[in-house]
């Protein structure tokens, strides 16, 4: 690896030690605890995705494309509330992904649905070429810049689930992709990006809404040649698609 790579990964993981240091100190982590290795729950999750429901961009989405953890849980029950479907990556996408249908879930079930749990008792498991066409991602994040770069985890889930939707063109470049973060999650310095990593266009905290500065990064698919081994081997449809040379 060169010393360019070197230098961006370490920046990388500096920023997310430094968020993840922050939010346990100042006591805006929530459970589950420690966030460390974790897309982070915090306080104000709840209004964050009230924030997310008032964008005019839902005024005209039907299917939402969210992450399956902790912070983003009331996006989900929001959507389902809402009558829009949402497609679930299951976590590590080792079972591929989840359709949560409003119309096939009870009314008083909605709250339950939005739990990992949950989402595998009321959703249907999808293969990503089944699935309806997505008309926003809500991704969650540990760190965010006021330009729309953003980091998870560090383990690259989000990226893969990304180039598997455009693989099998369930989205379009130019679909909106928002995150909801606390507002200490947000930073002004730039984070150097990767070959894979997608810009958000929106932010949404507990208390604003920005439109992110910088220029939108789509990726085109999913650049093989950047992924590792062992994840073609655990993630069945991962490895579909890879044998298939497509979706």
């Amino acid at each position: 690896m060169s010393q360019e790579n070197l230098n961006r990964r370490r920046v990388r993981e500096e920023l997310r030690r430094r968020i993840w240091d922050l939010m346990e100190e100042t006591n805006i982590a929530r459970f589950p605890r420690p966030v460390h290795g974790r897309i982070p729950n915090f306080v104000g999750a709840e209004q964050s995705a009230l924030n997310l429901l008032k964008h005019d961009a839902l005024k005209t989405v039907k299917t939402v494309k969210v992450n399956p953890d902790a912070p983003q849980r009331m996006v989900r029950e929001l959507m389902l509330r809402t009558r829009r479907k949402v497609v679930m990556p299951t976590p590590r996408i080792s079972e591929g992904f989840l359709l949560l249908d409003p119309d096939k879930i009870p009314g008083n079930a909605f709250s339950a649905a939005s739990t990992i749990r949950g989402a595998f008792k009321y959703g249907e498991r999808v293969d990503p070429q089944n699935l309806p066409e997505i008309d926003l991602i809500v991704a969650g994040s540990v760190v965010v810049d006021v330009f729309g770069g953003r980091l998870g985890k560090g383990e690259g889930y989000s990226e893969l689930e990304y180039g598997i939707l455009v693989e099998c063109k369930k989205i379009s470049p130019d679909i909106p992709i928002m995150t909801t973060v606390h507002d200490i999650q947000v930073v002004t310095e730039r984070i150097p990006l990767e070959l894979w990593d997608f810009t958000v266009d929106w932010i949404i905290t507990p208390t604003k809404t920005l439109r992110a500065k910088g220029p939108r990064v789509r990726p085109k698919g999913i650049l093989w040649e950047h992924v590792d081994r062992e994840k073609l081997l655990r993630i069945p449809v991962l490895n579909s698609l890879f044998k298939r040379g497509g979706c």
